[in-house]
């Protein structure tokens, strides 16, 4: 079955025994739905070198009456993907997609007294199943416990369906908090104990603005939330966050009874300047994850879905020391995209990586090109994930859209490596530096793998000079490194640089040599 295991300071999922690299892409919400309208996307998805499909699963299409379970969308979807050689992470669309409550069956949408929505404060109900409702969730469970079971059964044996995203985008809009007569009650009791403990125990690796809060009011272990962490929406958020996390709790303790795949939440981000209520609040952002942490434990771990520019930012906030790291989706954007996969395989030890949309990406685009390098490099990049012999570079960008150029260095063993992302010569890039990047991997004492488009590498290393002995431009296949050109002279400017053209991605590996 697949799992989760440790390698080093990085989590790897592990397939039939074997790591394996996500080179993924989700669909669009609506594109599973209709089996015959998806078949025409498989040849781009093998002209891209996906290996792995994202895929929604709403609970409206198998579970359409109270009861009675319809598996043919999961079947028909499963048996396309393995007739195509490709591999899936099944997202459910169940209480929640994108905060609001729309892929949940017309029985649930059309039965607010048993099943209530979320309220304003005016009393009106909201697109939002509550959180608070045993029924709600006790609702939820049963279709997702129904749905692990079936995958359980018609997949237990050929692993097609790798991991399980439960829910998606949770949140809650357009206030902080849900304002129904048990949300009110419950916001003016006790903090739970549960959440007081885990924040002492974890006191010293709490986000600063959590436990700035917690301690700002006393670091008290009982009483009331507004008590507890002060008044305002930041404390409303981190009461619906509590109740959002137990909740999916429920849900994924009672898929995984059925059928114990990973599963991960994923986040939509804040948009800036944006307060709580503003936003989806109170799902696994960077500021609550130890609530979802403490909330959800059957979550094996939470996720972003990055769709600003700043995505360097957003990555770094979720790939913690001793987290799994997956970036299950992110925006279209044919220049950067691939540079930022690079960026989180290479620097942040990503198990995977997913932009939106795929079927839209044309097998012209980069995204092509960079996924065929990260597949011929994946036995290397699994061999050396969490061993602090790879790294990931890309110009990082600003939330406004502002590109960094700077030249970045890079320590691996003996060697200090300088990336530059503009063209040597002094000739400015054809259309700027955004999508410039590379995965560099040190092979030996005085050996490394270089991978990307647009960068120029220098080397150092301390008491004597670094001198490229060779440089030979290649290819893996099937695992083996099979060299092209011998690229030193003028290639290399005369041995002071490895240098990979903007015009393409390339893989190229340098030996080098000390002298005075």
């Amino acid at each position: 079955m697949p799992h989760l295991r440790a390698q080093g300071d990085a989590t790897q999922l592990v397939v039939d025994g074997k790591p394996f690299l996500i080179l993924g892409g989700e669909l669009g919400n609506s594109t599973a739905s209709d089996l015959d309208y998806l078949r025409q996307f498989w040849p781009l998805f093998d002209s891209l070198h996906l290996n792995t499909i994202l895929a929604p699963v709403s609970w409206e299409l198998i579970e359409p009456v109270e009861g009675r379970f319809d598996f043919s969308s999961v079947d028909g979807l499963i048996g396309q993907a393995r007739a195509h050689g490709e591999r899936l992470v099944l997202l459910w669309f169940g209480s929640w997609k994108n905060s609001m409550s729309s892929y949940v069956p017309a029985w649930v949408k059309r039965d607010q007294a048993r099943l209530p929505r979320a309220e304003l404060p005016d009393g009106r109900g909201i697109e939002i199943l509550s959180p608070f409702s045993a029924e709600n969730r006790q609702a939820d469970a049963r279709a997702f416990a129904a749905l692990m079971a079936h995958l359980r059964e018609v997949d237990a044996r050929r692993h097609t369906v790798l991991m399980v995203q439960v829910e998606n985008e949770v949140g809650m809009i357009p206030n902080a908090r849900d304002h129904s007569d048990v949300a009110n009650a419950l916001f003016a009791g006790p903090v739970p104990g549960a959440l007081l403990s885990y924040l002492a125990s974890h006191r010293d690796s709490l986000a600063p603005g959590l436990r700035e809060r917690w301690e700002s009011n006393g670091a008290l272990m009982e009483g009331g939330w507004e008590r507890v962490f002060g008044s305002g929406a930041a404390t409303e958020e981190l009461f619906m966050a509590w109740h959002f996390a137990t909740y999916v709790e429920a849900v994924a303790a009672a898929g995984k009874r059925a059928y114990p795949l990973p599963m991960f939440v994923n986040a939509a981000l804040i948009r800036p300047g944006r307060q709580p209520g503003e936003y989806p609040s109170a799902g696994p952002l960077p500021h609550l994850i130890d609530v979802w942490r403490a909330g959800a434990p059957s979550v094996d771990f939470l996720a972003p879905d990055i769709y600003f520019p700043n995505f360097v930012e957003w990555a770094r906030a979720y790939a913690r020391p001793g987290d799994p790291f997956f970036v299950p989706e992110t925006g279209r954007n044919p220049v950067a995209t691939p540079a930022n996969a690079l960026f989180a395989i290479g620097r942040l030890d990503a198990m995977g990586f997913s932009p939106f949309a795929i079927e839209r990406y044309q097998a012209s685009d980069r995204l092509a090109e960079a996924y065929a390098v990260l597949q011929q490099l994946a036995p290397l990049i699994l061999e050396h994930q969490g061993d602090g012999s790879m790294v990931g570079v890309c110009p990082p960008v600003s939330l406004e859209g502002v590109v960094n150029d700077t030249v970045q260095e890079v320590r691996l063993g003996d060697y200090t490596l300088r990336v530059a992302f503009t063209d040597p010569f002094g000739r400015a890039p054809a259309q700027g530096v955004e999508g410039h990047g590379a995965l560099i991997i040190q092979l030996g004492p005085d050996e490394y793998l270089v991978a990307g488009r647009g960068i120029t590498a220098t080397f150092s290393t301390p008491g004597a000079i670094a001198g490229i002995e060779s440089i030979r431009e290649g290819q893996y296949i099937g695992g083996r490194w099979v060299p092209g050109r011998l690229l030193n002279g003028d290639e290399s400017h005369q041995g002071r640089h490895l240098r990979i053209p903007e015009d393409s991605f390339g893989i190229q590996r340098v030996r080098l040599y000390r002298y005075h």
